[in-house]
């Protein structure tokens, strides 16, 4: 019963999450830009919009030169995330591929990273007088629910430890639409849960500045106003 219940809502939360995603990214790619308006100083190429574009993506350039103490922990988060998702790529390959085993270990510190990176966020949420007072409650929520998965996953590394090969088998078989018997342990459970739970909402939340940075016209812009005349896509 659970393994059938935890599996359907995957299946639910996958079919959500690629449709959610891909509709607001049509959404996006079909808004019109009618202004030129780069944040200066911008690049006046298109191969400095798309190394604009990568150190934002890789070293969140613009928020560094903003905030150090914001730029640290969402970068620790971040960055603590993408680790921690790459190394999950274990459950859904067999046999595994060889850079996903050699980031196993870096992938645990990684998870530390991220929880550490989520606490300096949301104690800035709270710490901040300007922050606090523009913080709706679904920021805490969306923070609450990202340190949930993230602890529940240091506490099956480290604590109550869960069976992994089970655990892949269940994972494997629901790529093929034949689960295996999922492992009744309480804290995959609720991982789980919190991962389902994010997936469901990601396509209507704030995490959606993920691919929007790419459509973003003050990054995606040159500064070449002078050069060639602006005419707005989608118009």
């Amino acid at each position: 019963m659970l393994t059938a219940l935890i599996a359907g809502l995957f299946y639910l939360a996958t079919a959500t999450l690629t449709i959610g995603l891909a509709r607001k990214i049509l959404v996006y790619a079909r808004t019109p830009a009618p202004l030129k308006i780069p944040t200066t100083p911008a690049p006046t190429s298109r191969a400095g919009v798309a190394a604009r574009l990568l150190r934002e993506v890789v070293l969140f350039e613009s928020l560094f030169k903003a905030s150090k103490w914001t730029w640290l922990f969402g970068w620790l988060f971040h960055f603590g995330m993408f680790v921690a998702l790459l190394r999950h790529l274990r459950y859904f390959t067999d046999p595994v591929w060889g850079w996903v085993a050699w980031i196993q270990s870096a992938g645990i510190y990684a998870g530390f990273a991220m929880v550490i990176g989520l606490a300096g966020l949301w104690a800035r949420r709270m710490l901040v007088d300007r922050v606090r007072y523009i913080s709706a409650p679904s920021d805490h929520l969306m923070l609450a629910l990202l340190l949930g998965i993230g602890g529940s996953g240091l506490l099956m590394t480290y604590v109550w430890h869960t069976d992994i090969v089970a655990l892949k088998a269940f994972v494997q078989g629901w790529m093929r639409f034949r689960p295996g018997e999922l492992p009744a342990d309480p804290v995959l459970v609720i991982h789980l849960l919190l991962v389902i739970c994010l997936m469901l909402v990601f396509p209507i939340s704030k995490l959606l500045h993920a691919p929007g940075l790419f459509f973003s016209p003050t990054r995606n812009q040159a500064d070449d106003p002078r050069e060639r005349r602006h005419l707005p896509g989608g118009a």
